[in-house]
């Protein structure tokens, strides 16, 4: 499996999803450049989008940077803050045990955050869904931007939903379970794919939509 790492790779899956699905034409060029948005698989990575889980964009940054400030996010550093360091953050209780467990996890090793990204992608979210607090958007977002994983569709990401809906004038907004069988037309790139219609939306809307990354 090729992962996700430069703009061409971005570009090699367009080529290739607008050549199987001449629908997807105009689309692309109306989202204009699909962005790469690739960090490091890691901790740090799969912690951010945690964080991000939920809230806004702007909440999301100001919790990461205050997690930041107080030292690196490594699982260790995690498990060595003292609980009121912690509730200084402005995390949610259930965002504060996911992290907990998950620093446990990987410093266990029972859960190879690098590893787990060559996986199949059933394999792979399985295996991070296990995690109690991680649930699958959660899990794809972080094979996709973390991981580069070429061939994932965050069936359930609302943002998705809706620009499907726009594009193909579809009477209301899909739920996950057709979301994702539209998107199977798309493989193996359906990363690209989701990458493409998270631009579209954000240029239909107005306002960014694919997930940030730390």
């Amino acid at each position: 499996m090729r992962l996700i790492r430069t703009e061409e790779d971005i570009q090699q899956g367009l080529r290739y999803l607008v050549a199987i699905d001449p629908r997807l034409i105009p689309i692309a060029a109306a989202a204009g450049p699909l962005p790469l948005r690739l960090s490091r698989p890691g901790f740090a990575g799969l912690s951010f989008i945690i964080v991000s889980q939920m809230v806004s964009k702007a909440s999301a940054t100001a919790i990461w940077n205050r997690m930041s400030a107080a030292g690196a996010v490594t699982p260790k550093g995690w498990l060595s803050h003292r609980p009121e360091t912690i509730s200084s953050f402005g995390l949610s209780a259930a965002k504060k045990a996911t992290l907990a467990n998950l620093a446990v996890a990987v410093l266990r090793s029972d859960l190879d955050l690098e590893e787990i990204c060559r996986a199949e992608p059933e394999t792979a979210i399985a295996q991070l869904t296990a995690l109690p607090g991680i649930g699958p958007w959660t899990a794809e977002v972080y094979l996709m931007l973390c991981g580069g994983h070429p061939d994932v569709f965050p069936a359930g990401d609302v943002a998705l939903q809706a620009s499907l809906a726009r594009a193909f004038r579809l009477p209301e907004r899909p739920g996950a379970r057709v979301a994702a069988n539209i998107a199977s037309t798309w493989a193996p790139w359906r990363s690209v794919a989701a990458r493409l219609f998270w631009s579209y939306y954000s240029t239909d809307a107005g306002k960014d939509a694919v997930p940030l990354a730390p």
